[in-house]
């Protein structure tokens, strides 16, 4: 039995692996969105080189092969252990996928299509890992989250929303309702200094609207004090307990590399809770 709708989990095993912690964590997370889960292993297929001078100091087609069987071997304990991992409650399907390095994130983003919501494993320093997470967001066209190797169990019990008015965040807002029961509590972060809103109560209009639909509502201005903006969302997600930051993405391609908005950007530098991005 299924429970008819699918999270989209991706892993990369080269050149950068995602913590365990953090796939123990989108685990936890799916189950409490009582979500099914789909996990794709992307391993790396590492085209030859032809090299006559390197030839001469480099065995290059062994490192080609120690890298790959590296990658493989990866995959399959990732796989292996989320399968450890994922309750009876939860269906699992796992697939692998070999391809040329420069082709995984794109791939992710294109089979990320086809399912609700995609959980992106997340860790500070690995730019591939941040990448492929970029590439989903900002290419699938579904919402995702990024999730954190964080120790605490996952529920959403309480989610705070960056709310500024604009498109972005009503995308993300409406991405991320689908997923939280009646009753939820919900804060509706704005931040006044940190750009011009439409009106000054923004915040208060949205709590308003959200305790219509049934859930526990309130509204909180923020103010930045010369501190980066992610800073401040997570800052206070975090004071208020909350399980999930809701949030716009702001971003576009250029030359394949992503060209961020100043929250998203923080966000990505240092996720300390798992944060829903919708583009």
């Amino acid at each position: 039995m299924t429970n008819g709708r699918t999270a989209y989990l991706p892993l990369a095993t080269y050149p950068d692996v995602v913590p365990d912690d953090a796939l123990r964590a989108a685990v936890a997370l799916a189950e409490t969105l009582q979500y099914d889960l789909h996990v794709t292993a992307f391993t790396a297929d590492i085209p030859g080189v032809s090299s006559p001078v390197g030839g001469l100091f480099l065995n290059i087609p062994e490192m080609i092969r120690t890298t790959e069987a590296y990658s493989q071997a990866e995959a399959k304990r990732q796989q292996e252990l989320i399968s450890a991992l994922v309750p009876a409650t939860v269906s699992l399907e796992c697939a692998t996928r070999h391809l040329a390095p420069g082709a995984i994130a794109d791939t992710a983003a294109g089979e990320a299509r086809y399912y609700d919501l995609s959980l992106l494993g997340w860790t500070k320093d690995h730019l591939s890992i941040h990448d492929l997470a970029q590439t989903v967001i900002f290419g699938a066209g579904r919402p995702a989250i990024l999730v954190p190797p964080v120790s605490r169990p996952a529920a959403l019990d309480h989610v705070a929303i960056a709310w500024d008015g604009g498109r972005a965040a009503a995308r993300a807002l409406a991405d991320a309702l689908p997923l939280l029961k009646p009753g939820t509590r919900i804060t509706v972060l704005t931040v006044p200094d940190e750009k011009k809103l439409h009106h000054h109560d923004i915040a208060e209009t949205l709590a308003v609207s959200l305790r219509r639909h049934g859930f526990l509502s309130e509204a909180r201005n923020i103010k930045l004090n010369g501190r980066p903006i992610a800073e401040v969302l997570q800052d206070a997600a975090l004071d208020l307990s909350a399980d999930l930051l809701v949030m716009g993405g702001f971003g576009h391609s250029r030359l394949r590399d992503f060209v961020l908005g100043g929250a998203t950007t923080g966000v990505f530098a240092n996720l300390r809770l798992p944060v829903l991005l919708s583009h």
